[in-house]
């Protein structure tokens, strides 16, 4: 079988090893693949596995030796499903591989804004401190999460991650999920509104659909508290973004912490560039070299199965 990795780089950076995936196959492995050279590269392939590079209804109907297509991501966007239905070839994600990696960065954003750890490890370097008229120095508000309150949108896996670490810090869990499931003791499921309405922080862990894009929009974040936090380690589009850094300009909201927006990489326009207090990380909440690993060692996994004829992890 030829295998054709269109993307691979972000996966692996070069401190993994492809070795497991060249034993099934003559692999050709891309780091980047821009849209003009989808077809050309993956002309000869029965196999082509992407992150991000689209594989479009017109794009797979120039793929005639097609028998698979592997995603090294949860997300399935990136591919016209039903035309990969109708030419009968299996499309296969790589789902809860970074539950916990990306519960962890959600408390690294919301630790930033409420302790201000590098801004006032900057301000040591900078002098602020040595300069400072008494023993200890802020200058920016430190936040005890004891006994507030998080919502949190969308109950699957990383949205239940996010609730164990909230308790240990003492934080009261509610949550929406729009598919209705058993909570566990310390978690209280309420509508979209009081969510939003009640919580001091809220952290987004829901899939991108038509019906939640631009879930939190202005009359949303209106409804918000002023001292209220909002995360986003899920989807960029979830946020009407204009909207978002009005309110935090405002001072309609005490900060927001995104590892991810609408588009990515963000064009210099984007006005969360430079909206207050609002810390943005680069897309990385899932790129620790653990879930890269597991990510990897799945998506092979989802290869050999698909040889073997016993194909795993179908989306289509």
């Amino acid at each position: 079988m030829n295998i054709c990795v269109l993307d691979g780089y972000t996966l692996n950076p070069g401190d993994l090893s492809w070795d497991d995936l060249h034993q099934l196959g003559h692999c050709e492995i891309h780091d980047r693949t821009p849209p003009a050279e989808i077809v050309p590269r993956a002309r000869n392939a029965e196999i082509v596995l992407t992150n991000k590079a689209p594989l479009m209804r017109a794009t797979l109907a120039e793929l005639p030796k097609l028998k698979y297509i592997g995603l090294l991501a949860t997300g399935k966007n990136v591919i016209d499903l039903a035309a990969a239905r109708e030419r009968g070839v299996p499309v296969t994600n790589v789902p809860a591989y970074g539950t916990r990696t990306v519960a962890q960065a959600t408390f690294a954003l919301l630790l930033e804004l409420t302790n201000r750890v590098g801004h006032h490890a900057e301000r040591v370097r900078d002098g602020g401190w040595t300069g400072a008229a008494d023993w200890c120095f802020w200058d920016s508000p430190l936040v005890e999460l004891d006994g507030l309150t998080m919502g949190i949108v969308g109950f699957g896996g990383i949205g239940a991650a996010v609730a164990d670490i909230a308790t240990a810090f003492g934080l009261q869990v509610i949550a929406y999920n729009p598919s209705p499931k058993a909570a566990p003791p310390f978690v209280r499921f309420v509508d979209l509104e009081t969510l939003f309405r009640t919580s001091d922080v809220v952290s987004l862990h829901c899939l991108l659909t038509p019906l939640t894009q631009n879930l939190v929009n202005a009359e949303r974040l209106a409804s918000m508290k002023p001292s209220a936090y909002l995360l986003n380690t899920s989807r960029g589009p979830l946020i009407d973004e204009p909207a978002l850094a009005a309110a935090l300009n405002a001072g309609r909201l005490a900060g927001a912490g995104l590892d991810v927006l609408s588009v990515e990489p963000p064009p210099a326009t984007n006005p969360l560039l430079t909206a207050r207090n609002c810390i943005i990380t680069p897309h990385n909440a899932w790129g620790t070299r653990a879930t890269r690993g597991r990510l990897l060692h799945i998506a092979v996994d989802n290869v050999r199965a698909f040889l073997d004829g016993k194909t795993q992890n179908v989306v289509n």
